[in-house]
Parts: structure tokens; sequence; C-alpha cells
């Protein structure tokens, strides 16, 4: 046993785990086990349930309703439906060539005999033989006899009176059902009547059963739609089975309208449906490939990452799982209809807006509708109202700038959004109805607070087990409350104030070139946090004349100034700040040269061999985005402006321009995606924000400043006697 058991876990260690680890083994473990769960859950609605009864046999016992529910009765809808349609008549089209055909053939005929009775060369034998082969149908021998023997005034009358008895009958409308009917009603009296001899009406009649014919013709389609309309247009009949209700007694002889109603209740037991589950799989797995290839093709970063993926599995599940939990709310009946209404698709779509990306969200929320409406049992209207809310939950959170933008969005955007798009699915489906219209805008307006909430709620514990700085994150740490924030306001007041251009700067530069704005910003406060354990080493924040540094070699200076970088990343760990905050900390100057001291090492040393500029170097690393590039170009732009004598805006273009191409000559712009065209666009954007601080100021005539102070000595005057009439009265009193 013991080489078995050492195979068995040689084996586990070498391959299993080892495949385990592999990054495409866990995003096909994470997708298999989301297409298992998703397919569940949907299924659900086919599980097979508990009663075995079938129509015609006895009921193995009482049965009652276990909740109210509102069905529609097949069988009454069945039965108005037939009523309708046999309600309907059929259609007949106007054939208005058929007189003219049937008059034509008659003619035609008549004028043969007449050519053949009024030739004189020919023997009544040969005149009865011609006529046998002219006239298309059989006649008694007699008749052709007396044909050929007509002279040209008779046969001219049995024309005329056999069109016209056509003819009038043709007027009045001869329909297929009825032409042998017609038929026989004019041979009975119109031909019987005509004066004419006996074999001449013999003959009258065997034209008409010959070639007259209905000039209204059945028109099968036409019929059928007028059915189908008669049909559609008789809405189907809905009853509510109430709860506790008595369905069935024991022993009662089980019907079709018992069946319904256990339907319904869903008390059944049936063959799963395996057609329907495979249709659900199919429904799932289609749905997961569209994201999986938005994924793989978009957004790599999210595809390659396992938790984001998780996220949105985790996500779509729960929604799944609210969803089942909602319809399975008891209530009354004509409401219970409406309760996908109240199904949070919004929160899943602000969810994976605020934590991943909007584009995403917008397809996730589309799959979701479609899954919603399955879960619903296939109500279209819920998977639109679905899909609607959750488009406008995407672009309520689109772009945060305050948290209670996320109030808002489920207060206003979505809960409109409910409204609208149930009161037209409303009326397509259901047509004008004051309660279910009531009830089905307040379900709307419930589901944006819902949303609302669930969002808020969620989105800390999301956030936090995920490692995801969202939007609402940033800020909340954009707060001038925040500890550290509060600290450097106190304790560095001209860093704070340095961060707080910086911000602006970058903040306008993000928004130039399509970079992270509200990132920019909130990195920006905390860029330099790390000045606060040595502030007054700092410039910006010395109050006096008096420079620590004079008394510090380069290379100590150096050193001090270099660890601000370090300094602020252990302060903003131990507060739990975001991964991307530490990383713009990290590396706001990736691995610049302190030149000042760098230049004064090299004054103080006679051998220039022994300085190297490494020492004089920050550790970096470089900028690895293109939001921790701007940061730095902004920090270093704003603190050379804010040295530059007379700042002009032509003076502050060529600085900032200068200082962004210094630091694209050092490299440290080589390992962020920013590209020169990007580069200008942020040089734009840097000399306008700059431009506004450092505005020229209207520079006051001398007469003019003179009676501002006069005016100014005259008014602290008159506020001074004020105050002494005031204390003397007070020393009266």
């Amino acid at each position: 046993m013991a080489p078995i058991w050492n195979s068995i876990k040689s084996l586990f260690q070498d391959r299993v785990l080892p495949a385990l680890r592999n990054t495409t083994t866990k995003r096909l473990m994470i997708g298999f086990g989301f297409f298992i769960i998703t397919t569940t859950v949907l299924s659900l609605n086919y599980v097979p349930e508990r009663l075995d009864i079938k129509e015609g046999q006895p009921s193995p016992k009482t049965i009652k309703a276990t909740r109210t529910v509102e069905f529609e009765d097949r069988l009454k809808t069945d039965e108005a439906r037939k009523r309708a349609a046999n309600s309907i008549g059929k259609v007949h089209d106007e054939n208005p060539e058929a007189l003219n055909q049937v008059v034509g053939d008659i003619s035609g005929v008549m004028n043969k005999v007449k050519a053949v009775s009024g030739n004189a060369q020919m023997t009544p034998t040969d005149k009865v033989a011609r006529l046998k082969k002219d006239i298309p149908f059989s006649l008694p021998e007699g008749v052709y006899l007396s044909l050929a023997g007509y002279d040209s005034q008779t046969i001219q009358t049995i024309d005329i009176n056999a069109r016209g008895i056509v003819t009038k009958a043709l007027n009045k409308g001869i329909l297929e059902e009825n032409l042998k009917e017609i038929r026989a009603s004019l041979l009975e009296e119109d031909v019987v009547n005509l004066k004419v001899p006996k074999d001449a009406k013999v003959f009258v009649g065997y034209l008409i059963d010959n070639f007259l014919q209905p000039n209204f013709l059945y028109n099968k389609e036409a019929t059928s739609k007028k059915i189908e309309t008669a049909v559609d247009a008789i809405a189907p009949v809905r009853v509510a089975v109430q709860r506790g209700e008595k369905i069935i007694g024991e022993g009662d002889i089980v019907t079709q309208s018992h069946i319904q109603k256990l339907e319904a209740l869903r008390l059944l037991t049936e063959p799963v449906p395996v057609s329907a589950v495979l249709g659900v799989a199919l429904l799932v797995g289609i749905g997961m490939t569209l994201v999986l290839i938005y994924l793989y093709q978009q957004r790599p970063d999210i595809y390659l990452n396992e938790r984001y993926l998780v996220l949105i599995s985790i996500v779509v599940i729960g929604v799944l799982l609210l969803a089942k939990t909602v319809i399975a709310i008891d209530i009354k009946p004509e409401w219970a209809v409406l309760l996908g209404y109240l199904i949070p698709v919004a929160a899943a779509s602000m969810l994976l807006a605020i934590l991943l990306d909007t584009k995403l969200a917008l397809l996730v929320t589309a799959v979701l509708s479609g899954l919603v409406g399955v879960i619903t049992g296939n109500e279209l209207r819920f998977a639109l109202v679905g899909l609607i809310s959750g488009m406008a939950a995407v672009y309520s959170v689109s772009r945060l700038s305050q948290r209670s933008d996320l109030a808002k969005a489920g207060l206003v955007y979505i809960s409109s959004a409910n409204v609208g798009a149930i009161v037209a699915v409303e009326l397509v489906t259901r047509g004008l109805n004051s309660t279910t219209f009531a009830v089905g805008v307040l379900f709307g307006l419930l589901n944006g607070v819902f949303s609302a909430v669930l969002t808020i709620g969620v989105l800390p514990y999301l956030e936090s087990a995920f490692g995801i700085t969202s939007s609402v994150k940033l800020l909340e740490l954009a707060n001038p409350g925040q500890p550290l924030l509060k600290r450097l306001l106190m304790e560095a007041p001209g860093t704070y104030h340095h961060s707080i251009v910086v911000g602006n700067l970058a903040e306008a530069a993000a928004d130039a070139v399509g970079g992270d704005s509200l990132l920019v910003r909130v990195g920006s406060y905390y860029h330099d946090i790390g000045k606060l354990r040595r502030p007054y080493f700092f410039i910006e924040n010395q109050l006096s004349t008096e420079n620590p540094h004079d008394k510090l070699t380069p290379n100590l200076s150096t050193l001090i100034i270099t660890s601000h970088a370090k300094d602020g990343i252990e302060m903003v760990r131990e507060q739990k700040l975001p991964k991307p905050i530490t990383d713009i900390i990290e590396q706001h100057h990736g691995t610049s040269l302190v030149s000042f001291f760098f230049y004064c090492a090299l004054d103080n040393e006679k051998n220039e061999k022994t300085v190297s500029e490494d020492d004089f170097r920050y550790e970096g690393p470089k900028p690895q985005t293109k939001e921790a590039a701007i940061v730095m170009m902004a920090d270093s732009v704003e603190a050379a402006v804010r040295a530059l004598q007379k700042p002009t805006p032509g003076r502050i273009e060529g600085l900032v321009r200068r200082v962004i191409k210094d630091k694209l000559q050092d490299a440290q712009l080589d390992e962020c995606d920013l590209t020169l065209k990007d580069l200008n666009i942020i040089a734009g954007a840097f000399v306008r924000v700059l431009s506004g601080i450092f505005h020229t100021r209207v520079e006051y005539p001398e007469a003019v400043i003179k009676e501002i102070e006069r005016r100014k000595a005259k008014d602290a005057g008159i506020r001074k006697q004020s105050a002494g009439k005031g204390e003397g009265r007070q020393q009266a009193t």
C-alpha cells in the first residue's frame, strides 16, 4: 500500500498541483463553476415537483393551494377563441373576368352552331357530325338534329337567352360552395320558362351546366388571417387560485381544470424537460462566450486576472439568486405577476461599472437581462425592463464626482428608467389597467432604491475582498478630513498647498489624454505625504530664512529628500490606502536626479570622478502608468513655475515644455504608455491651468491707491467711534 500511496502523492504534487496553479486552469475552473451554478439556478424552474396525479384518475388525497397564484385558464381561453374563429365567415375574392369568360364560351359555341345550321350545302348528317366535332360537350342525338335544323333566328334567340341567364346569375354573385345549387335553380326555373323549343332548352341547360363558373373565389389565406386576427383579439382568460383554496378532494376524478391549477401551483410530478435544460445551458454558454471574447480582445487585464473573473461571477449569480427570492414572494395574485420588476439588475450594472469597466458592465447587463427573462418564466417584459434600468445605471455611475451620486443614480436615474420602461411594456403587453400601472410604477421606484442601497452596502466588501480601488473609494480618500490630509495641512501647509495645485494640474492633464482624472487627483494629494516625517527639510514648509540643509552634506541632504517617497509608502500602507495610490507615491519621482545637491557635491569635491550620479537619484521605479507619469510631470512643473520670476504665459509655457522635455530625455517616461502627442496635450493642459493661477494682476495708479487708503482710514475711524459710544452706553446701563 505504501508504494501506491507514495505514487498517488507524487502524482498529486508533481502534476495536479502545478496544473491547478496554472492561470489557464484557474480561468477554466472559474468558468466551469459559473456555468454549472448559473445553469442550475435557471433550471430550478423545470425541476420535477412532488405530486404524481393524472387526468381521469381519482385523486389520492385532498389538495389545497399552497400559495396564491394567477394563471391562464387554457380551456376557457380555447373555448373563447373557437367561438371567435367560428364566427368568422369565409373571405371570397371577386373574379371580374368570370362573366366575360362564361359569355365568351357560350358565344363561341353558338357561333359554331350558327355556322353549321346556316350552311345549305351540308346535308343534315354532315351537320350533325360537324356539330359533334365543334361542340366541346356531348348532347343527346335528337338535340344535334334539332340544332342542325334550326333557322338563324331561333339560334340567335337561344344565344341571347343563354347569355342573359348566366349574366343575371353572375351579377348576383356565385360562390364555389353554391355553384351546383345555382345551376340546378337556373335549370329548374329560368331555362324551363324560356320561349324556345324543347331541344333548345336542353341545349341551353347543357351550356349552363358546362360553362357557368363562380365569380367569387374562396381566399383561404385571407380567411385564415381574419380568423387569426379574431383569435388573437381574444385575451387569455386568467383566473386566480387563492392560498388555502381546495383544488381537488380525495377520490375525486381529476379533470383538465384540476391539472391546470396544479400546474400553476407547480405541484405536479413531471419528467425533467431535457430540451429546456439544454436550452438554458446553451443560453448561459453563449452569454459567457460573448463576455469572455470581449474581455480577451478589449480588456486583457481583466481576462488575465482570476479575481476579477470571480467578481463578475459572484455579481451575476448573486442577482440571479435575488431574482429567485423576489419572484417567490407571496403577495396578491394581481401583484405577484409584477414581481419581476423588483429584480435589481441595475445593482449588478453599477457594481461592475464602478469596480471594473463601464463597457463590460453594459455587456453583462444585456446577458444578465436575458437570464432574468428565463428565470421569470420566459417573460420578455422583465428582461426588457432589466436591460433598460441596467443601462441607465451604467450611465449614471460612469463618471462619479461625489459619493451622493450613487444614491442619486438609484433614486433618480434608475427609478425613472424603470418607470418609463414598465409603463411602455405594460401598455404593449397588458393594456391600460390602473391597478397594474400603479403597482408597476411602485415596483419600479422600489427597484431603483433597492439597487442603490444594495450597491452602496455591498461595494465596500467587494472592494476589500478583491483589492479594487473604485471611484467611490477615491472620493472618500479625497476628503480633506482624512487623517493624513489633516496632518499634512497642519504640519506641512506648504506641501499641502503644493499637492492641491499638483492635483488640479494632473486632473486637467488626465482629462485631456483620457486618463483616470480622479485617480491622479487623489494620488496628487498623497504623493508627498512622506514629507510629514521631516517637513522643514523641504523649502515649501520653511517659514524662516534658515535652511537646515546648509549644515548637512549634499549626500545626507539627498538621502533626506529622496526618503520622502519611501516614508510616504510606509505611512499610506499603515492607513491601508489602495495600491494605485501607493504606486503613484512610489513612482512620482521615478529615478530622477536631485540635481541641486548633485552639483553641490561636484563643487565640494576636487575630483569629480569620486561623485557618482547614481547616489543622487531617487530609487524609483519609473512611472509604470500614464497616471503616475502625469503626477510626476505635474509635480515638477508646479515646483518649477512657483520659483519662476515674473511668470508670464509665454515664460510659463516655455518652462513647462522644458521640464517635460527633460523628463523625456532623462528616460523617466520610457515605461509608461504616453505618446509624444499625449505629452504635447499634457503640456497644453498644464499651461492653461498655470496661466489661470499665475495670471497678471491689474496695477492700480498711485492716485487710486491713495484714495483707497484714505477711505479705509475713514471707515476705521467711524467704526472706532461707534465702538466707543457703544461701550459708554454699556457702562451707563
